[in-house]
This record gives structure tokens, sequence and C-alpha cells, in this order.
């Protein structure tokens, strides 16, 4: 059995890069964050950079799920939280320091398998793949999945779906495709970090659904990209709008971010169903979640040069993990939002 690769909790040093004269004014401090595991890797990457650069900041960030997160900032329990669905209105309102939500990178949802002896990249249309998760399709050589695989020896097994046991910014990312491309997945299941799930086995985090998919023959489940991407698990091509088959990958992520316009109050939006004929179908951005206001005038500097360099030189680290750079565009709107911090 492979070893899958577990971030469920980074505890490391960090260091502010950016404006080395500002950042040697900064007394050591430290910052304590929890939430989405769609980030974590690229977050772990950051922190250690960081860390190599200036010991005097020190966060710590806990990969347990966007909805735990988001409940931890509300109730004032750390810095700062992360959301792959930023925050909701209602959510907002709850923050007694106010909040920002900031936008820090993207990625793909994928669906994983571990199908034997495939060699081939397996294609799903879209109605296969909701009627998967619906229940509708319980076997690898059902005639549907064949009919999109030609040629292909599908095994006689049974469609082990694994999903997220937590409230998952992931997942509602997929259930807003799913609702999105499919009105009988609407009207019974719909869309959320948590939802009733027609079935499947749970796990905690894309760490747990990993390696449920490793250790399971026939076992498919929804993913963030540089999770599959490291644990060298398969990855289907999905039918897009258009009817082409889109492998995910960092360059047709991209094709579908250019679709997504964020609006220059809250910086957050989605895209559940792109359009664009070369678009991979599921992708987001995932949000940083910062409060307006810091009691501790240290803490609300070291925010301040954490997010400016996690939007430029920290960007760099992306592609190589698997994530999305942002735009010139969308890091200038990010940089200029976070001046709002105040202490």
């Amino acid at each position: 059995m492979r070893q899958v690769c577990v971030l469920p909790l980074i505890a490391v040093s960090l260091s502010i890069a950016s404006c080395a004269a500002d950042s040697q004014n900064i007394a050591n401090v430290s910052l304590v964050g929890a939430g989405a595991t769609f980030p974590a890797p690229l977050y772990q990457r950051w922190f250690i950079a960081y860390n190599q650069q200036n010991p005097n900041v020190k966060i710590s960030y806990q990969s347990i799920g966007s909805s735990a997160g988001v409940t931890q900032l509300i109730n004032g329990t750390v810095d700062f939280a992360a959301s792959d669905v930023a925050i909701t209105h209602e959510q907002a309102a709850q923050v007694k320091r106010g909040v920002i939500a900031l936008p820090m990178t993207a990625g793909c949802v994928v669906l994983a398998y571990n199908l034997p002896n495939l060699t081939s990249t397996l294609r799903l249309p879209r109605e296969v793949y909701t009627d998967i998760f619906l229940g509708k399709i319980t076997k690898w050589n059902d005639p549907r999945i064949a009919a999109a695989n030609p040629g292909v020896n599908l095994p006689n097994l049974s469609i082990m779906v694994t999903r997220r046991a937590d409230g998952s910014g992931t997942t509602s990312v997929l259930t807003q495709h799913l609702s999105a491309i499919s009105p009988e997945w609407k009207s019974k299941v719909g869309s959320g970090k948590s939802v009733a799930w027609p079935r499947g086995i749970g796990a905690q985090g894309n760490e747990g659904v990993t390696a449920m998919i490793q250790q399971f023959q026939g076992a498919i489940g929804y993913v963030e990209y540089a999770y599959a991407a490291q644990n060298k698990l398969p990855m289907a091509a999905l039918e897009n709008k258009s009817g082409n088959y889109i492998t995910p990958t960092p360059e047709s992520a991209s094709r579908t971010l250019t679709q997504v316009k964020l609006p220059d109050n809250d910086l957050i939006a989605f895209i559940s169903d792109p359009a664009d004929a070369q678009s991979y179908p599921i992708v987001t951005y995932t949000w940083l979640l910062i409060y307006n206001q810091y009691q501790d005038p240290v803490k609300a500097r070291a925010m301040k040069n954490i997010v400016d360099w996690a939007l430029t030189e920290g960007q760099k680290y992306s592609l190589e993990l698997g994530y999305i750079p942002l735009s010139k565009q969308v890091v200038d709107k990010a940089k200029s939002t976070a001046q709002r911090i105040v202490n």
C-alpha cells in the first residue's frame, strides 16, 4: 500500500519576507489558523519558505476542513481561517471583529480512482459521474461507462464511492457543480459543505479521501488536484459543458478561471459549469479569512505582510504543487483589500 501525503497539522515557523525593513521591526509573534484541507500542501510550502528567511513570526495551521475553520473564526479562537467557499454573509455577520476574504490560490477538484490494470485515462460523461454519486451506476463495467471508453477493458468491480465526512469546501464546490448539471441531483441532494449523500463511505479531509482511494480497488472519490498528483492517483477526464473530455491540469483549470469575475466589494465568486470548450469543469479559488480588526497591532502588521508575500513571492510555488497562480488583476485586488486590516 502506498503512503498517502498527510497534512493534518502544519505547525512551522514562518517569516515575513516582503518589506524586509518592516519585518525586522516586528517582534516575535505567534499566529494560529485553521480550515480548508484543499490549500494545505501549498500553505505548508509557503510556511517553510518564510521560515528560511525570518523566524520572527510563527504560524500553526490546522488542516481540519472549511466548516470547522469558519466556526473557529466566528468563535475568535484563531487568528485566521481558510475556506474553499469563502464565507457567507450570515457567517460574516457573526464575526465580531469583521472579516476579509482574500483569494490566495486556485485549483481543480478531481475524480480520482483506483482501477487495477487500467492504463488509459478514464473518461466520464457528465450524466455518468453524477449517477455514480447518486448510486444509479454501481459497477465499473456498466455499459454507460464502457460506451465512453471504447476498447478499454473495464473490470467487473463494484464502485466504492468515497466522500468527505467533515464539513468541506471541496464538497461544496463539487455539489455546486453537480447541482448545476443535474436537476435530479439539485432536487434530491443539493449543494453545501455537508450534504446527505445517497451513497459512499466518509473520510476526514482531502487526506482521508486520498488514503481511502489508495487502499481500495474500485474506489472513486473527489479530492483537490495536488493530493491526487502527489500520490500518483489517476484522475478522470470529465465531460464539460461543450461535450469535450478534459483532463485536469493547471492549464485547463486556468482556462476556467478566466471566466470567473471577482466583484470588487468582497472578492468572492464561483463558476459551477464553465462554457469554454477547453475548460476543466470543476475549479475554484480558495480563500484566506482574516479579521478586519486585530486587537494586537503586531498581529495586524504580521498578517498584512504574510498576505503580501503569499500574493507575490508565494505564487511562484503554486504550479509545482498543482495549484493555479493568481492573475495580476486578482493579486492587485487582494493586496488592496488586505489593507483594510486595522488594529
